[in-house]
């Protein structure tokens, strides 16, 4: 790549996980709105119906009967990790919620030695120790909080179950990028996510009101921007020296959260999430393909 195009991947990365903050921004007023699950089956569901007229335009071939499990199972997993991340942020402020999930890439790494037959080497063990501390730093200081009551251990238990089916899903991404490619992998993720989450709809929809309508499209639009900027980002440069940018979610979850909700960040949220960050470093170096966080398989 000529120098001059070097940093390229690395603006489309920032930019990337900006657009996918400023995402959970609007999810979190339209879910505080119309109530989470409404607003994840209604994102998905935009989502799949701007972009599957695009992959459909290719006219591909219908996938395999294997792939297809890759992609049901993967939109599956998806459709309650996203649920689950919406419902946690009406409860926490989002740059916390950011900062918990970022455990993810940690739990993946013991998954995949246990799904994937992978070693786990000393530095992966130091790394998740100290994405341990970090979110135990960061979930004392939200229980110390003056304004802490079971609302908050409701938005806690659902950011880490979310952080859990995702470090799960990272498993499933692998398999599937083999097997597909970016476009179809993106369609089906949002197709199946949205008719999995409308099982439920008969006991848990609710029609949101038209400006939750506008913030809905907007979430839903951002989400594919911000999935195909990293998506050109990853393919130009290597996830190692990409994985600060996906990091800076942290920095621009906190502005987006003062700007739209006034929401401040603490000292305890500060110092859990530098430890987390160290500790995925610590795991990205030595193990070049460590998985994206968890905000950009939303």
């Amino acid at each position: 790549m000529p120098k001059q195009h070097a940093i390229l991947p690395f603006i489309a990365a920032l930019l990337g996980v900006g657009f996918l903050s400023l995402m959970d921004a609007f999810m979190k007023s339209a879910a505080l709105a119309a109530g989470a699950y409404s607003a994840a089956l209604l994102r998905s569901t935009i989502a799949a119906g701007l972009i599957a007229p695009v992959w459909l335009g290719t006219r591909p071939t219908w996938p395999e009967r294997h792939v297809l499990k890759l992609h049901v199972l993967r939109g599956t997993v998806s459709g309650f990790m996203a649920l689950s991340f919406f419902y946690a942020i009406t409860k926490l402020p989002i740059a916390e919620a950011i900062a918990i999930s970022f455990i993810a890439p940690l739990i993946a790494l013991y998954l995949a030695a246990i799904l994937l037959g992978e070693s786990i080497q000393r530095k992966a063990i130091i790394a998740s120790f100290l994405g341990l501390i970090g979110t135990m730093i960061i979930i004392s200081g939200r229980l110390g909080a003056a304004d802490y009551d079971t609302e908050t251990l409701k938005g806690l238990a659902a950011i880490l179950f979310s952080a859990l089916l995702y470090a799960y899903n990272f498993i499933v991404i692998r398999r599937q990028a083999q097997v597909s490619t970016p476009l179809e992998a993106t369609t089906f993720h949002s197709g199946v996510a949205g008719l999995v989450l409308a099982v439920f709809a008969p006991w848990f929809f609710a029609t949101p009101e038209l400006h939750v309508m506008g913030d809905l499209a907007a979430a839903a639009i951002l989400t594919l921007l911000g999935s195909f900027a990293i998506t050109w980002a990853y393919a130009r440069a290597e996830t190692q020296a990409l994985v600060p940018m996906e990091y800076s979610g942290f920095l621009w979850a906190a502005l987006f959260g003062w700007l739209f909700f006034k929401e401040t960040i603490t000292i305890t949220a500060i110092a859990g999430t530098i430890l987390i960050v160290i500790g995925c470093w610590i795991a990205a170096k030595q193990r070049p393909k460590l998985p994206q966080t968890e905000q950009s398989a939303l």
